[in-house]
């Protein structure tokens, strides 16, 4: 078994991600008191600062699971340090997906940390790494969607409930994309190591374009229709309904017409 060796600086974690923890905290506490003058400035920093958390952790499960079977150039590349600045693509990892959030509440996934995958023997291993990072969505979402499916809500204010509901989905979104098995995306990722190598040599060409041509087919009004209602469906299971998605959208979209009905801090 490859033994993992990395130094001890390789592993420490980021001011950069700390900070993003940071603010999500203090803006999760300005939601919940209503400190904040806008309760919808609030509410964007929070589920924005929230949602690059969750990218970093994303990408940090593959990174972890990736040393763990073999790959031991992970520590040097700075992956460990969960310092979204390391990623290999940080446009496609980060800001892309926070643009894509701020313009249609959708958790876009990205691709970041670079694997030498020779380094790596077994096709489980392959695969648990490809899952590592949706896995990790799906942690995040159970995490945000806790207190509505253990109906603890009690005390928690509806703006914080707004806020965890629209992350809830920006988590659910981003776990299903993730599981398609699409080139490019963590579920083909799952299943490549299972194909024969003539598809594989076949399908490679399109792993840069898959993300963009899942991007395409959302933009068609009716497959668009068609995955909101799923999400809609999983999370209507775990007791948040469309008011509360809604609101969350409502509110963290600050910068359009607010709906007052939304608004209810003081």
């Amino acid at each position: 078994m490859t033994t993992a060796t990395t130094r001890h600086s390789d592993r420490r974690i980021s001011p950069v991600f700390l900070g993003i923890v940071a603010v999500t905290a203090v803006t999760g506490w300005a939601t919940w008191t209503g400190f904040a003058e806008q309760p919808g400035v609030a509410v964007f920093l929070f589920v924005t600062a929230a949602w690059i958390v969750s990218l970093c952790l994303h990408e940090y499960a593959h990174a972890r699971t990736a040393l763990h079977s073999g790959d031991i150039s992970i520590g040097a590349k700075g992956y460990l340090t969960l310092n979204p600045l390391k990623y290999t693509h940080a446009l496609l990892s980060i800001v892309l997906p926070v643009i894509f959030v701020m313009m249609g509440g959708i958790g876009l996934p990205g691709g970041a940390v670079w694997i030498e995958r020779n380094r790596i023997q077994g096709r489980w291993k392959h695969s648990l790494i490809s899952a590592a990072g949706p896995l990790t969505n799906v942690l995040f979402a159970v995490v945000c969607t806790a207190p509505f499916w253990l109906d603890a809500l009690d005390g928690v204010p509806a703006d914080f409930q707004f806020a965890l509901a629209f992350l809830a989905l920006l988590q659910v979104t981003a776990a299903l994309l993730n599981f398609l098995p699409v080139p490019g995306l963590d579920g083909y990722g799952m299943i490549e190591p299972w194909l024969s190598h003539n598809i594989r040599r076949q399908v490679e060409p399109l792993a840069p374009f898959g993300l963009l041509l899942v991007i395409a087919i959302l933009w068609i009004p009716a497959v668009n229709g068609v995955f909101f209602d799923v999400i809609d469906a999983l999370l209507r299971s775990l007791n948040i309904d469309d008011f509360q998605t809604y609101c969350g959208q409502n509110l963290y979209r600050f910068w359009t017409d607010t709906n007052e009905f939304c608004s209810v801090s003081p």
